[in-house]
Formats: C-alpha cells, sequence, structure tokens
C-alpha cells in the first residue's frame, strides 16, 4: 500500500465507530485464578514444548540479536537494535519450561553482548533492552552484575525527561531537534526498568519520573472510547501538547494493534508498581476497546481501524503481548473475563500461528507484521512475538517460575492472583 494510497483512505478511517467490549462483559465476576480447561491447558504445553524445541534447534546457530525474519530466516542486529533484550529473555523463558541449564548459559552469554548499551542515551527503548535479559538475568541469578548494569542503564533512560511536559522523549539523539517531543504509546514498557531502579536503590527519582510520564500519558493518548494513537507531539520547549499522530498505524485517528496492546501491559504494569487506581482505570479503558475490536478468530489485525480489516493482515505479537496484559490486569482488577479472552488469544495463536508447517522456519510465532505503513515486515516473525508468547503461557501454566524472573507482586509487594 503506498503512502498516498494510505492518505486517500485515512478520511475513511477518522469517523469510523469504535468497537468495545460491553461493560458487562468486562466486569462479569469470575475467579481469576481459576483452572483453565484442560484442552486449552494441552494446547498451551504443546506450544510451549514447539517454542522450546524450536529454540533449542535454532539457538546454536543465532549469531546476533534477532530483528525479524527474511524468508523464515532470522536477521540479526549486532547491537540488539531495540529488540535485543528479547532474545535472551526468550531463552530465560526456556529455561523456566525446561530447567535445562544450556538455555540459562545462553541467555546469560546473550544478555552479556548488550553491555556497551547501559550508556545509549539516544533512545527510550532501554527497558525493552534490559528489562527482559539483565533486570531478569539478577532475579534469577542473584549475580549483582546485572542488577548494577541495569542501574546503569536506568539513569541513561532518564536522560531523556523532559520536565517541562512531563514526559520521556522517546526518539532521537538528546542533541537534535528531531522528534524532541515526540512520545509514542510503547515507552509505557519501558517504565519497568525505572521502577526496578527505585525498589532496588532506594531513590524515588527513578519511578517518580516514570509516574510522571505515566500521568501525561493517560491524558493525552486515550479517547473516549478507550482507544489510542501511536504518537502523541509536544512542544519540547514549553511541554505544550500539540496533538496525536502515528508512524506505525494506519492514522493518527486509528488503533494501532500493538500499539494499543503496549499501552494495556504498560498501565498495569505502572498500577502494580505504584497502587495508583487511575492507571488500573487506563489500562481497562484500553483492554475493553482492544477485546472489544477482536475479531471471532482472536488474531489481531495489524490497526483494529485499517479499513479493510477484520480482513486485513494479522500481527500475532500483538495478540501476544495483550494476551500478556490481560493476565496481569485480570490479576490486578480481579475481572477474569480478561482473563478468559487472554486464554482465547493464546489458544488462537497456538492453533493458527506458530510456524508448524514450514521446516526451515527458525521462529517460535508467525503471522506478525512489524511496520505496515512502510511495508517493512508484513506477515513475517518477529522476536518479541516468540518472548510474549512464551511469558503468556508461563503465566497460566508456571506462576510460581515465571513471578521469579518478572515480579508478578502487586501494589505494595502484595502477591497477585496467577
Amino acid at each position: 500500500m503506498s503512502m498516498s494510497r494510505r492518505e486517500i483512505l485515512v478520511s475513511t478511517t477518522a469517523g469510523a465507530a469504535a468497537l468495545s467490549v460491553s461493560p458487562a462483559a468486562a466486569a462479569a465476576p469470575a475467579a481469576t485464578g481459576a483452572a483453565p480447561p484442560e484442552r486449552t491447558l494441552r494446547v498451551l504445553r504443546d506450544a510451549a514444548d514447539y517454542a522450546v524445541a524450536k529454540i533449542r534447534a535454532t539457538a546454536p546457530a543465532v549469531t546476533g540479536f534477532p530483528v525479524g525474519t527474511r524468508f523464515e530466516k532470522w536477521v540479526y542486529s549486532q547491537n540488539g537494535d531495540w529488540v535485543g533484550g528479547f532474545w535472551p529473555g526468550t531463552l530465560w523463558m526456556a529455561w523456566l519450561h525446561t530447567g535445562d541449564d544450556t538455555f540459562r548459559a545462553q541467555a546469560l552469554a546473550s544478555a552479556a553482548r548488550l553491555a556497551p548499551r547501559q550508556s545509549d542515551t539516544t533512545t527510550h527503548d532501554l527497558g525493552f533492552l534490559f528489562t527482559p535479559s539483565w533486570v531478569t538475568a539478577w532475579r534469577l541469578t542473584g549475580d549483582d552484575t546485572w542488577r548494577t548494569g541495569a542501574l546503569r542503564a536506568a539513569d541513561s533512560l532518564i536522560t531523556r525527561y523532559n520536565p517541562r511536559g512531563r514526559f520521556l522523549r522517546a526518539w532521537g539523539a538528546l542533541d537534535t531537534p528531531d522528534n524532541a517531543g515526540r512520545v509514542i504509546i510503547d515507552t509505557m514498557m519501558n517504565l519497568d526498568l525505572l521502577a526496578f531502579a527505585s525498589a532496588r536503590t532506594g531513590d524515588p527519582r527513578y519511578l517518580d519520573i516514570a509516574v510522571a510520564h505515566g500521568r501525561t500519558a493517560q491524558r493525552v493518548f486515550p479517547r473516549p472510547d478507550g482507544s489510542i494513537p501511536h504518537v502523541y507531539d509536544f512542544d519540547p520547549d514549553t511541554g505544550a501538547p500539540l496533538g496525536p499522530g502515528t508512524v506505525q498505524g494506519y492514522s493518527p485517528a486509528s488503533s494501532w494493534s500493538r500499539g494499543q496492546a503496549w499501552g494495556v501491559y504498560g498501565f498495569t504494569t505502572l498500577y502494580r508498581r505504584t497502587g495508583d487506581p487511575a492507571f488500573l482505570a487506563t489500562a481497562r479503558r484500553l483492554a475493553d476497546y482492544a477485546v472489544g475490536a477482536l475479531g471471532p478468530d482472536h488474531v489481531p489485525v495489524w490497526d483494529f481501524r485499517a479499513p479493510q480489516q477484520p480482513h486485513d493482515v494479522k500481527d500475532a505479537s500483538a495478540g501476544a503481548i495483550l494476551a500478556c496484559g490481560l493476565l496481569d490486569l485480570a490479576a490486578a482488577s480481579g475481572r477474569g473475563a480478561y482473563r478468559e479472552v487472554a486464554l482465547r488469544l493464546l489458544t488462537a495463536l497456538a492453533e493458527t500461528c506458530l510456524t508448524r508447517a514450514s521446516s526451515r522456519a527458525q521462529a517460535v510465532v508467525a503471522r506478525c507484521t512489524r511496520n505496515r505503513p512502510a511495508e517493512d515486515g508484513v506477515e513475517i516473525s518477529l522476536p518479541y512475538a516468540d518472548y510474549y508468547l512464551l511469558e503468556g503461557i508461563l503465566r497460566v501454566l508456571r506462576p510460581a517460575e515465571l513471578d521469579r524472573a518478572i515480579d508478578l507482586s502487586g501494589p505494595a509487594g502484595h502477591p497477585q492472583a496467577a
């Protein structure tokens, strides 16, 4: 799809009616820890076993950090790009599922290659880079080398805070004007690195910045129906809001499905670290929209408001992220309906989006879309899809083990139902 065609069609979506989950469904009481049906458990176990077998076969030939596939083979970044944390994170998930120390050794070796990025002040993605790799490594090994490196990364991340607008700048080196006032919904997923830093050091500064950014995001991103844009711009000099935009979504008025999923997961996590009910309410608004926008097959299209949805290309990575966020939200809110949708999402991914049909595929999850407007990575595999699929399955099958890796505790340290 060319940009000119996209611009022509934008007007057809700007006023599109939003789909949303019914309030009754969202509020339906159910035990968040209720055991899933045995068939669901079998499907998820089988998917986890398939994922681990695929990772075991692929890992010895991995020469960098997977960023996506080309002709079903991983393409690598040597410095990690923004996705470098997901390969060691996936290896950690495989270790939790199997106890095979080969995965543990591979996870540690891969994470160590990210060490130069601790001092990178040119990106907001330090949470994506260091939380599933170095923070997880510290939690699972107790080796303070990993904690120290994660704290250095948090120090780099807070240099991107704009106190006038109370936000973390997403893109661009700090000494460049381009994108200086640009905020993206993805940043919500980087805030937990700051919560970790405050918890480990006792310095409230990190969490204060995370909370300030979260409050700004919850003020400007959600629309009345709970959908969100990908981007919001501010005047970097005054902090004045300028308005929504998009890069990976269909339009500023659309709902890029992966961004919607980042928002659900990110606001839920920030609620867990702070206990602020406003963050929980925001997570629920975003989740209700996403749940209502899912089609019958439960595999999200790349943008919930793209003109050809629900028959447009899919993004299974959005489904995996959303499933994790909904499981977390079910536990945080006590609303079992979110867990039920998450289980349907994970089952749909396991049954329709794995790479089982191809003997040459190196990834676990197919049917992902990286950047549809740029025609970049349409219906490929992506490393974060593999990571979040396994995280979601382990949230169901092995919650105690997963809690060791990513800390599922609720506000004020009170554990949540799994």
